[in-house]
């Protein structure tokens, strides 16, 4: 509590003194606690929050009535949002509860995100376009229910300029014609996995949406016909084409005689793209800043490429995973590449230490390095790295067996600034590594999964030093129990994201330090024997932002645990249940209980009936997005409970 003094000399400060603190503070629990101070900081919490993610539907009307200064609404987490939703919203949503100025909170508002809103119509969407005259970007990314007639609805917003449409699965030729059409003004567009597009929608699209700077047509059918329309767009800046089937080298010919403006390109996964194409695209854009040719080369990097990447004096990110290079390669990269700031080798043949080495010789200003599964890389590598490349933060070497606590010594004495690190499956990984390792206090992600020659000792380590770490992934790393846990608890506050599974040491006592992490949303804890109902209610009690549980496998939790969970996990997204003893009584409870499920996973569970499962799944039909279930249940629940799910928008997977 401030004391009456403090409060008065806080109190003293002008309104815009108050605006500019509150805009100082990032995160949101800070501020959460900015407006729990005084009725004085609440306002101005309310008059300055432009904002807004609702975790939870039915505190809508109110939240939008607290702010009616909104100019980013998000409502990913709100999958049940449907057109009466929305025409209630708009209509008794005012700056008072009798007002009748309708939908006055949409006045301002530019931008919108309604992902995964399977239940919103055309009727829905058609209401907001037209009470929202300054909206500029839309994300309807992931609506099932969304295809033509929703995009001729949503083209009545005549202002946008960004427009999300990905996996949207109905959406056709048709729907894309009215966005383009009524759209005219996008500038950024995103068409991933709309699988019913061709040719014809993007040739339009092209023509009447000159002002695109970003396109994304990664997953489609599209030919080379599509490139040679996107060639056009002379404003394009970003191109996405992953895992296009269907263009080749002939097609990217087009983009180098075309788009004067493009910086960045993605051909990862074309499986008709090769070093050929690649010149081209170099070749017509000396001045391209990141090219992704990912798992699209399957020979070597040719000399001719390697001479026309001479002339990429500007280039900063180059991802090539899955090519076979040689060491020449990383000296002619080196040499002429040197702003880099970012290099993906994944899966590469023929990266070696002397590679490495050359490369970072030159290109010190590395910042991101992928070298997950180069198997040939050893603690010489990863000390030219630590020496050279001062700057890094991320750094993947999944599965480079060969790295020691000597790599990692270096890791901790030259990177400091390094804020992610994968080390799964890398077995020679130890305490005395983690030691080291633990001297970057930026560490913020930590992936140690297989990392069997750990134990309590080095995650203290990290415990104690890593104060900033929000993922942290132990799988199977046997040798962790309890104490390492408690270490964590006591340093990592800020952990969002956990992996714990098949960590057979850990009890109740550790998920009662689990507990202690009140910012914990992920947690995985697969296959934990030695966990009770008891460890279950201290996680669900202390971790009241858990988004997403794993627990399959943990067959000696009770009743009691889940109890805990369907009364104070409300914020729970995604379940795995699968192999728990849970009871009818309590699979009942927990999917109608947490109102924000939206994926449930509940394959065998042994104390369960077919009554008790379908019960279970009427609790829950409503809002529940995927579920999967035990294969011969398909011939024994009722047609009604599947037909109700079929038709609400669920994905059953049968297992």
């Amino acid at each position: 509590m401030l004391s009456f003094q403090s409060s008065k000399n806080v109190l003293s400060l002008t309104e815009d003194l108050l605006v500019r603190i509150y805009e100082l503070l990032a995160a949101e629990s800070d501020r959460k606690s900015f407006r729990l101070v005084c009725r004085e900081f609440r306002r101005i919490d309310t008059l300055t929050r432009r904002h807004l993610r609702v975790i939870r539907i039915e505190f809508l009307p109110i939240l939008l009535r607290k702010y009616p200064r909104l100019q980013s609404l998000d409502l990913s987490a709100c999958p049940r949002i449907d057109d009466g939703v929305v025409s209630l919203l708009l209509t008794r949503v005012g700056p008072g509860s009798n007002s009748p100025i309708l939908g006055h909170w949409a006045w301002g508002l530019k931008s919108l995100v309604l992902s995964r809103a399977t239940g919103l119509r055309f009727s829905g969407l058609e209401m907001l376009a037209r009470a929202c005259p300054c909206l500029e970007s839309v994300d309807v990314s992931y609506c099932c229910g969304f295809g033509d007639r929703e995009a001729a609805a949503l083209s009545s917003a005549v202002g946008l300029r960004e427009l999300n449409m990905d996996k949207c699965l109905q959406l056709t030729d048709v729907g894309l014609a009215k966005i383009a059409v009524g759209c005219s003004k996008l500038e950024k567009l995103s068409l991933k996995w709309c699988m019913e597009m061709t040719d014809l929608g993007i040739d339009l699209l092209c023509k009447k949406c000159v002002d695109l700077k970003y396109l994304d047509v990664s997953y489609l059918k599209v030919t080379n016909e599509s490139l040679h329309s996107i060639a056009s767009l002379l404003k394009l800046e970003v191109l996405g084409l992953m895992a296009c089937p269907l263009i080749d080298d002939v097609g990217l010919q087009f983009i180098e005689r075309g788009c004067p403006s493009l910086k960045v390109i993605d051909v990862s996964r074309c499986e008709g793209v090769s070093s050929s194409g690649l010149i081209f695209v170099v070749r017509g854009h000396r001045n391209l800043l990141e090219l992704n040719a990912g798992y699209c080369l399957s020979q070597e990097l040719s000399t001719a490429l390697l001479h026309q990447m001479k002339n990429l004096n500007h280039l900063e990110v180059i991802r090539i995973d899955g090519a076979r290079i040689f060491e020449t390669s990383f000296q002619v990269i080196s040499a002429n590449c040197k702003s880099l700031v970012e290099i993906g080798l994944s899966k590469c043949l023929g990266v070696t230490n002397i590679g490495i080495m050359r490369l970072v010789s030159a290109c010190i200003n590395l910042r991101v390095l992928n070298l997950t599964c180069c198997h040939s890389i050893t603690d010489a590598a990863i000390s030219a790295i630590a020496y050279s490349c001062r700057s890094l933060v991320c750094l993947k070497v999944e599965s480079c067996n060969m790295i020691t606590e000597k790599g990692l010594c270096q890791l901790g004495s030259f990177c400091l600034l390094l804020e992610e690190i994968d080390l799964t499956d890398c077995c020679g990984v130890n305490d005395k590594g983690l030691e080291y390792l633990s001297r970057c206090s930026e560490l913020s992600c930590l992936k140690l999964g297989l990392c069997t020659n750990i134990s309590n000792k080095g995650l203290s380590y990290i415990g104690f030093n890593c104060l900033k770490i929000h993922e942290l992934d132990l799988y199977r790393c046997t040798g962790i129990g309890d104490d390492g846990l408690e270490a964590l608890s006591n340093g990592c506050k800020k952990l969002r994201k956990l992996n714990l599974s098949y960590c057979n040491e850990v009890s109740d006592r550790g998920l009662g330090y689990i507990g202690r992490l009140e910012e914990l949303s992920d947690l995985e804890m697969r296959a934990l024997h030695k966990i009770t109902g008891v460890g279950l209610e201290a996680v669900a009690v202390g971790c009241k932002r858990l988004a997403d549980l794993d627990m399959k496998h943990c067959e000696k939790v009770g009743d009691s645990g889940f109890w805990a969970l369907a009364y104070y996990s409300k914020n729970l997204r995604q379940i795995n249940l699968s192999y728990c003893g849970i009871s009818d009584m309590a699979l009942c409870m927990v999917m109608g209980n947490l109102s924000r499920l939206q994926e449930a996973k509940l394959v065998h569970l042994s104390n369960c009936t077919v009554e008790g499962v379908e019960l279970a799944l009427r609790a829950c039909c409503v809002r529940i997005k995927k579920v999967k279930l035990f294969a011969p249940l398909r011939f024994m629940l009722s047609s009604e409970i599947l037909e109700i799910l079929h038709a609400r928008g669920c994905i059953i997977r049968w297992d």
